[in-house]
């Protein structure tokens, strides 16, 4: 293979990135999740917010210090492999597979359940396979095109809850909800029991996955190094800025939450309440647009994991290796998230959102420990201010998400721990039962070595 064909072009700038980043985050999932946090949390939901955002910061912290030394396209995978050892970078690589190539499926199957109740002719088989296709054809047509496409989708996202706020504040103003602009009810209560909003946090961080998706962009970013670290944290604030805005007028607009008889739609009351049937018609739209962006992302991030598995010849270089010289796109790897996204026609949203959780928690603990074992270990900085940020900061991190995997239910587990033993087995074979490493990329010499 030439180097034209094994070789993605660095096109992007920070702001690419940044709302690269936001459209897989897809912020107008804050009001998917809002009903059940609302009753979790008796009515804090801001507070819940702000929380799960200090937590993640621990991890995208983490993020943000191995991709200023391996700037590559395999994410997770070359922090853990190249940080700690290859072949725990396979196996991670490995499992995070399961929160991009699953992504998109997710984000199929919601386009065409909403679609199919507003448009009940339509079925909801030819609903996904549409989705696809467009989702599909714009992530082959190449990055750039990609990622102007998701600006304008996530302009949109953000201006709805902009409008939202918007309305909210017209009604809190004229005597609606608690009738104050500012009040701190959402905050917090006399009431508060901090263990049921604790509880609520782990679901409220995956509001935040997008962060780390932007790091499989390395290779396709101009000074990776310096505008990577940034996005990171531009991302994660601008997200978690925009889910205690949304969620602090939600509740203060309809304090109420105890009348909601069905958590999963108990947002819509709230929007109609607000702004009507217009405003609700706007979250439709909005809606149908964040499974949209959320797709392309999460395509685009799945893409590269696999490619960068390919160009280490772990995966079939062939087909995994592969760019396209036309459009500069690992085009068979989107092919291939295109067929497991078809799956959705099948396959319920438990099953995959279960397989989501374990990938990227299973990831996200390793990428801390790779900080660890990078800087505090190998490269030995230790001085006071070292230990905190090579050391105590990722560890938090680490044993936080460990928490987190605790708590997740016995599907998500057995799913994601079946998954992981098919790659444990699959690494036994690669390795000739550990008799060798992985073959890894060589980053500066641009080669495969493998010992």
């Amino acid at each position: 293979m030439t180097k034209e064909t094994s070789e993605l072009k660095p096109l992007l700038n920070t702001r690419h990135i940044v709302l690269f980043g936001l459209s897989f985050m897809a912020p107008i999932t804050v009001f998917s999740t809002y009903g059940i946090a609302i009753n979790q949390t008796k009515g804090m939901v801001p507070t819940a917010y702000i929380i799960a955002l200090m937590v993640i910061l621990f991890t995208a912290y983490s993020y943000a210090k191995m991709v200023k030394v391996y700037p590559a396209i395999g994410s997770a995978y070359v922090f853990v492999q190249k940080g700690i050892n290859s072949h725990l970078g396979f196996l991670v690589g490995w499992v995070i597979l399961l929160d991009y190539m699953f992504s998109p499926m997710i984000s199929s199957l919601l386009f065409g359940t909403m679609l199919n109740a507003y448009f009940p002719k339509i079925p909801i088989e030819l609903c996904i396979v549409f989705f696809v296709i467009v989702v599909t054809i714009v992530n082959i047509l190449g990055i750039k095109i990609a990622t102007n496409v998701n600006t304008f989708l996530v302009f949109f996202q953000i201006s709805f809850i902009l409008i939202f706020s918007f309305f909210c504040i017209q009604g809190l103003m004229s005597g609606k909800g608690t009738g104050e602009l500012f009040t701190r009810e959402p905050f917090y209560s006399a009431s508060v029991d901090w263990s049921n909003i604790l509880s609520v946090v782990p679901l409220l961080c995956f509001s935040f996955l997008g962060f780390d998706a932007v790091t499989t962009l390395a290779e396709e970013t101009k000074d990776p190094k310096k505008a990577l670290p940034k996005a990171i944290f531009a991302i994660t604030l601008i997200g978690g800025l925009l889910f205690v805005i949304a969620t602090y007028f939600a509740q203060a607009i309809f304090p109420t939450f105890s009348t909601f008889q069905n958590p999963d739609t108990a947002i819509v009351g709230v929007i109609k309440y607000a702004g009507g049937n217009f405003l609700n018609s706007l979250f439709v739209s909005a809606v149908l647009t964040s499974s949209v962006s959320s797709a392309i992302a999460s395509g685009t991030s799945g893409a590269r994991i696999l490619y960068a598995m390919g160009r280490d010849n772990v995966l079939p270089k062939k087909v995994f290796g592969y760019v396209s010289l036309t459009f500069k796109t690992p085009i068979y790897n989107l092919l291939i998230i295109a067929c497991i996204a078809l799956s959705a026609i099948f396959l319920s949203i438990e099953t995959a959102t279960s397989l989501i959780n374990f990938g990227a928690l299973f990831s996200f603990m390793f990428v801390n420990i790779a900080v660890i074992v990078h800087y505090f270990i190998r490269e030995k900085q230790r001085t006071p201010r070292s230990i905190i940020f090579n050391l105590l900061i990722p560890l938090i991190g680490a044993v936080i998400i460990l928490l987190f995997i605790t708590k997740l239910n016995i599907y998500s587990l057995f799913l994601g721990g079946t998954w992981l033993l098919v790659g444990f087995v699959y690494l036994l074979y690669l390795t000739k039962i550990f008799k060798k490493r992985p073959p890894e990329f060589d980053l500066q010499n641009k080669n495969i070595s493998s010992m």
